[in-house]
């Protein structure tokens, strides 16, 4: 009894701020300085497009939001199509709106010369009402995804989408951050046909996360005791009206100094927290063995950057990255920037990112 009133006050207490709850899963949503100075606010409050699409991938809903003038380019067969695609992986929650403010500095830095794209994970993104969800072509190479919600099923889910949503022919930058990494390598390795050029993996818990240390905290509960958790979420979030949700999103984004630009309903609907629950139950189970084969396999491509103090992926883990891959690029922050860099480090991260990257676009 004493361990169910815990955790129901732990429910309660995640609910009233979602941060809270979403920490408990890979970090990716903590509560966060104010963001620096006006000036670097000003540079992202620039008008640049984004345009939002639903689509069903895998027969899942899944949220798309596209940086950039362009929004289809499959159909698209002008000359003025880019050659060239960022794509952004999520940590987990999966809620692709929290990355908004880092895309549109990367474009931005990027000399608004190509897309980039932020994908949310299966299961962690609904529709709004009477939203248009657009449907999917199939995936020829595509197997049956017994478990669409957890690791594999989530991989095989951006798999799905880069090859029917994306031209063979267009190459691709992948970035993945936190559990988003590990995703990043696994279509290296399933999908050797896709033309990565270039694969960025930011604070990335590609191994041991159960031994981490937020992953020690972390394991017990959602390994186990998670599903105490899942009645009191349906039982008190269900309920909630719309507008109800929306101004406790807002208020929350708000407190946090977030843009709104997209309203994230999906960090109160109970069927995506269940999920992204679910996904981090699998991460400390299955994200234990570095895959040194993958990354030896395509180390040329792989540039590799490690917080100093990150409990999700200890320095420890980038010690050992540099030992066994001297010639690799792996870096070390030297910013004091924190796991969860999209709520205050996006423009710092952003400037980073399109120096690394200054190279290969310049080829494009």
């Amino acid at each position: 009894m004493a361990y169910h009133n815990w955790f129901a006050a732990a429910a309660a207490k995640s609910l009233q701020s979602c941060p809270t709850l979403c920490d408990l899963i890979d970090g990716s949503l903590p509560g966060s300085p104010a963001r620096d100075s006006p000036e670097m606010d000003s540079e992202i409050k620039e008008e640049i497009p984004v345009h939002e699409e639903f689509i069903l991938c895998c027969g899942v809903e899944t949220q798309v939001l596209k940086c950039g003038p362009w929004t289809d380019l499959i159909n698209n067969q002008s000359g003025t199509r880019p050659k060239l695609l960022i794509f952004i992986i999520p940590g987990n929650p999966g809620f692709s709106a929290m990355y908004v403010p880092f895309a549109k500095a990367l474009y931005s830095a990027t000399k608004r010369r190509f897309p980039v794209w932020i994908i949310s994970h299966a299961g962690h993104a609904l529709a709004p009402r009477g939203k248009k969800i657009l449907k999917s072509s199939e995936d020829p190479n595509a197997e049956e995804i017994k478990d669409i919600y957890g690791v594999r099923g989530q991989v095989e889910h951006k798999l799905a989408f880069l090859r029917t949503q994306v031209p063979k022919e267009m190459k691709l930058v992948v970035i993945g951050h936190s559990i988003g990494s590990y995703f990043s390598l696994e279509i290296l390795k399933h999908a050797p046909e896709l033309p990565v050029i270039r694969s960025i993996l930011l604070f990335p818990t590609i191994e041991r996360m159960s031994e981490s240390p937020k992953g020690r905290f972390a394991t017990p509960l959602l390994c186990w005791l998670r599903y105490a958790l899942y009645v009191p979420c349906y039982l008190l979030l269900k309920p909630w009206p719309e507008k109800i949700k929306f101004l406790a999103i807002r208020m929350v984004l708000q407190m946090m100094d977030i843009p709104r630009e997209f309203l994230c309903m999906n960090m109160l609907e109970p069927f995506c927290l269940v999920n992204a629950a679910y996904l981090g139950s699998q991460e400390m189970r299955e994200v234990v063995k570095r895959d040194d084969e993958t990354i030896k396999e395509h180390l040329p491509k792989l540039i590799f950057y490690y917080g100093a103090t990150d409990s999700w992926c200890p320095k420890e883990y980038y010690d050992d990255m540099k030992k066994d891959f001297p010639e690799g690029d792996i870096r070390l922050c030297e910013k004091k920037i924190p796991h969860a860099f999209v709520m205050s480090f996006f423009q710092e991260m952003a400037d980073m990112v399109a120096d690394w990257l200054k190279d290969d676009l310049s080829k494009m």
